[in-house]
C-alpha cells in the first residue's frame, strides 16, 4: 500500500495519517524506493490519506515521487474501491470526480471499483482527463501484459501439472520447515528449561495446542489447513516422551471443565507446554484491536498452569507484538513462533527438543503495556531525557520506559559475547566510507547462530536525531568457543538524513557507532566526520 498505510491514527485500519514530511521521507519512504529501484512493476495506493489528500488521488505521491523522483515506469492500480471511496473521504462530490481526479493524479488500473469503467468517456469528453494521460495509462498496463507474454498465451501460469508438482513437495516443505524454525524466536528461558528432554512428559495446553486451522494465519491465499502440521503432530512425531494435551480454553471464552482438566494433565507432567496466542483472524487488515494482551480467558489459562509450580513453557502465536506482563514476569519460558504455516508443528517441535538452537530476532519491540504504544528503539532525543533521580524528565511513573522486549532481542541455548566495534580510523572525511569491525564469540557449549548489529547515534544534528538507528547486521553460526570478526561498511547515504532545509546529506560532526545482540545491549565507540 502507498504510502504510509502503517501508520493510522490510533492504529484502526483506513483511518487517516498525520505525520510529517522529513519522518515520511526518513521511515515511511525508504523500504518502497527499494523495490522501485530493485525492479518492481507494479504499485498499488493505499486507502489512507497523506497530507490530507487520499493516496489514491495524490499527485504528490503517485506522480511526483514516485515517477519523477525515483522514476518509477510500471503501472500503478488502486487497492479495492479505493477510487469511489474518496467520496467518503470528502475530497470529491461523486464517484466521476473521484475518477478524474485518480487519472490525473497518476492511477493507471481501477481495481474492483468500476469507475474508470463507468465515467472515464464523459470525462474526457468533458475535458476534465486528457487523451495523452489515457493513452499513457493503457500503454503501462500492455505493456507489463506483452512483458509477460499473455497476449501470447492468456493461461501461461495456470499449469496445474506444475502446481501438483511444486506445491507442498518435499524439497518445500524441508524449505518450510527451515525458514519456519529461523523465524522463531526464544524470550525467556529461564533456569535454562529449554531445550525439553525427549524422556519428560509433557502436557501441552492451550487452544493452539493442537489447532491447524490458525497456522496460516490471515490472507492465506489458496493455503489448506489440513496440510498443516499442528505443535501436538510435531511433538509426537519428534518424542517418545507421553505427551497429554487439553485445549483448556476456547480462544476468547473459559471451556467447560477445560480449566480443571488442564491442570489435572498439569499435575502428572514434568513440565508444561502451553500454546496460546490470536486466532488468524484476529490479526491483518480490519482487524485492529484497542488491547493487545492475549484473551482474559487465555491469560487465566496460562496464570493458573504457572500456580502449579510445574516449569511452564510458553508458545505464543501472534500477527502482532503482544503486552502480557504477568505472564512475562512468571513463566519459565517464552517462545514467540508467529504463524509459521504448514510446517509449524516441526519447526516448534524441532526448536523446544533442542534439534534446532533458535536464532530469531524481533522485527520490532514488545511493549509492556498498550500505553506504551508506539515504543521502538530508535526514538527522538528529547530535552529532559529519563534520569531516575529526577521526577521532571520524560518517563512513566507506573513502568519503566523500556519494553518488555526490544527491537533486535533474541535468545539462544548457548550464549555470545560481542565486542566493542572497531572502526578502521577514529577520523574520517564526509563522503568517505567508514569500515567498522566487530568480533563475535560463541562462549557457550552449543553450536548456534548469533545476529551481530550496528547502529549509528548522529550526536549533533541540525534537526534531532534518533537515539540509534540499525545501520547493518549480519547473522553468523559459530561452534561452541569459535569467534569470528565481521566486517561491516558505512556508507556516506548511512550517515545522511533530511537536514533542517529538507535537503538529504550528512552534517560533519561525531559520531557513536555500536554494536550488539540487540538494541538495548550494545557496545560503543565514537568517531568523528570531518570535511
Amino acid at each position: 500500500h502507498f504510502a504510509a498505510y502503517g501508520a493510522p491514527i490510533a492504529g484502526r485500519d483506513y483511518n487517516s495519517v498525520d505525520m510529517s514530511e522529513r519522518y515520511f521521507r526518513e521511515y515511511y519512504l525508504p523500504p518502497y524506493e527499494a523495490a522501485i529501484r530493485a525492479g518492481a512493476a507494479t504499485v498499488m495506493t493505499s486507502f489512507n490519506d497523506y497530507d490530507g489528500v487520499p493516496a489514491t488521488g495524490n499527485k504528490y505521491l503517485l506522480t511526483d515521487i514516485l515517477r519523477k523522483e525515483w522514476g518509477f515506469k510500471g503501472f500503478v492500480v488502486t487497492d479495492y474501491t479505493s477510487i469511489n471511496e474518496m467520496v467518503n473521504h470528502g475530497v470529491v462530490a461523486d464517484e466521476k470526480a473521484a475518477g478524474e481526479l485518480a487519472m490525473n493524479a497518476g492511477v493507471d488500473m481501477d481495481m474492483q471499483g468500476a469507475v474508470y469503467q463507468r465515467f472515464m468517456l464523459q470525462s474526457y469528453k468533458d475535458g476534465k482527463i486528457a487523451m495523452p494521460l489515457i493513452n499513457d495509462a493503457v500503454r503501462r498496463v500492455l505493456r507489463l501484459k506483452i512483458e509477460l507474454g499473455l497476449f501470447e498465451d492468456p493461461y501461461k501460469y495456470c499449469d496445474e501439472t506444475r502446481e501438483k508438482n511444486s506445491l507442498l513437495s518435499a524439497e518445500h516443505r524441508a524449505a518450510a520447515r527451515d525458514v519456519s524454525r529461523k523465524s522463531i524466536v526464544l524470550l525467556k528461558n529461564e533456569g535454562g528449561i529449554l531445550p525439553l528432554k525427549k524422556t519428560q512428559k509433557i502436557a501441552l495446553i492451550g487452544p493452539l495446542a493442537d489447532n491447524k486451522s490458525e497456522l496460516i494465519g490471515n490472507w492465506n491465499g489458496a493455503g489448506n489447513a489440513n496440510d498443516c502440521v499442528s505443535v501436538l503432530e510435531g511433538l509426537r512425531a519428534k518424542a517418545p516422551a507421553e505427551i497429554t494435551t487439553e485445549a483448556g480454553s476456547d480462544f476468547m471464552a473459559e471451556k467447560s471443565d477445560g480449566l480443571a482438566n488442564a491442570l489435572a494433565l498439569a499435575e502428572k507432567a514434568d513440565v508444561v507446554v502451553a500454546v496460546v496466542g490470536e486466532t488468524a483472524m484476529m490479526s491483518g487488515e480490519a482487524c485492529a484491536r484497542g488491547e493487545i494482551g492475549l484473551p482474559a480467558a487465555q491469560e487465566a489459562l496460562v496464570m493458573a498452569l504457572i500456580k502449579t509450580g510445574k516449569p511452564v513453557v510458553v508458545v505464543l502465536m501472534n500477527g502482532r507484538p503482544l503486552a502480557f506482563p504477568a505472564i512475562a514476569e512468571s513463566a519459565g519460558a517464552i517462545v514467540e513462533s508467529w504463524w509459521l504455516g504448514t510446517e509449524a508443528g516441526n519447526a516448534i517441535a524441532d526448536v523446544l527438543f533442542g534439534d534446532y538452537n533458535p536464532s530469531g530476532k524481533l522485527p520490532m519491540s514488545f511493549p509492556r503495556s498498550v500505553g506504551q504504544v508506539p515504543v521502538f528503539y530508535n526514538e527522538k532525543s528529547t530535552g529532559r531525557p529519563f534520569d531516575p533521580n529526577s521526577k521532571w524528565t520524560s518517563k512513566y511513573i507506573d513502568m519503566p520506559n523500556s519494553p518488555q522486549w526490544p527491537f533486535g532481542f533474541g535468545l539462544s541455548y548457548t550464549t555470545f559475547s560481542i565486542s566493542e566495534p572497531k572502526p578502521e580510523k577514529t577520523t574520517f572525511k564526509k563522503g568517505e566510507p567508514l569500515k567498522v569491525s566487530v568480533t563475535v564469540s560463541n562462549t557457550g557449549a552449543r553450536d548456534g547462530e548469533e545476529v551481530v548489529q550496528l547502529y549509528v547515534h548522529d550526536l549533533v544534528g541540525s534537526v534531532t536525531r534518533p537515539v540509534k538507528e540499525l545501520k547493518g547486521f549480519q547473522k553468523v553460526m559459530l561452534k561452541a568457543g569459535e569467534s569470528r570478526t565481521l566486517q561491516f561498511t558505512l556508507t556516506e547515504k548511512d550517515l545522511s538524513f533530511y537536514r533542517r532545509d529538507m535537503s538529504f546529506g550528512t552534517e560533519p560532526g561525531d559520531f557513536e557507532i555500536m554494536a550488539g545482540g540487540n538494541s538495548a545491549d550494545l557496545k560503543k565507540v565514537r568517531v568523528t566526520m570531518t570535511e
